[in-house]
């Protein structure tokens, strides 16, 4: 990625001088630094206080209610793993926070999830057909409030930071339910694993 955007900066320096345009390239650059910083800035406070919004709310047991409802489908979803696993509270409460807007606590609990996962794995050297769908439904990030995206038109200035919530709901719905059954079509073609004991062994 550091070469993508070195690229990107050195190709935008060569047309510009070749343009006559060099001044206006760089004037660019050190108006894109500074406004960065500043929305950097302004990010604190209210990614603070969504936090810590969030925080009262996972304390008080929303993330924790929204994991028991989600909890039926999570089974359906990863029905090679034991309904009452571990792994499916984990991954019920890893889409949970993810839906909240919670990726700080949303990312601990995705490492747990998936390595509760992997001791269900019997090829331990290839992610299994439960680990590569909660992949999926973590890449596609299924979002009910779009925290990040909030907190920076508000830093911008943007007069109506809410009016992303619908959008924002509506795409990851479907991004969401799209890697679900594409995950769930690439498991056809997967071969499936032996559930015995000891690597596959016999």
């Amino acid at each position: 990625m550091n070469y993508i955007f070195y690229g990107l900066i050195v190709l935008s320096i060569i047309i510009g001088a070749v343009n006559g345009r060099l001044p206006e390239v760089v004037n660019s650059i050190l108006t894109g630094a500074e406004k960065s910083v500043q929305i950097a800035i302004s990010l604190i406070g209210i990614m603070a206080f969504w936090l810590g919004i969030m925080k009262i709310a996972e304390r008080a047991g929303l993330v924790s209610s929204l994991a028991k409802f989600i909890k039926p489908v999570t089974k359906k979803l990863f029905n090679e793993i034991p309904p009452e696993d571990p792994a499916i509270g984990s991954i019920a409460m890893n889409f949970s926070a993810n839906a909240l807007g919670l990726t700080n606590a949303a990312t601990p609990i995705g490492i747990k999830a998936m390595q509760e996962l992997q001791e269900h794995n019997i090829d331990k050297n290839t992610a299994s057909n439960a680990m590569c769908m909660f992949l999926a439904m973590n890449t596609a990030s299924f979002q009910l409030v779009p925290a990040a995206v909030i907190a920076i038109l508000v830093g911008i200035g943007y007069k109506n930071p809410t009016e992303i919530i619908a959008p924002t709901l509506v795409v990851t719905s479907f991004t969401f339910i799209s890697a679900i059954i594409l995950a769930k079509i690439m498991q056809k073609f997967s071969k499936p694993q032996e559930n015995v004991e000891n690597g596959g062994e016999e």
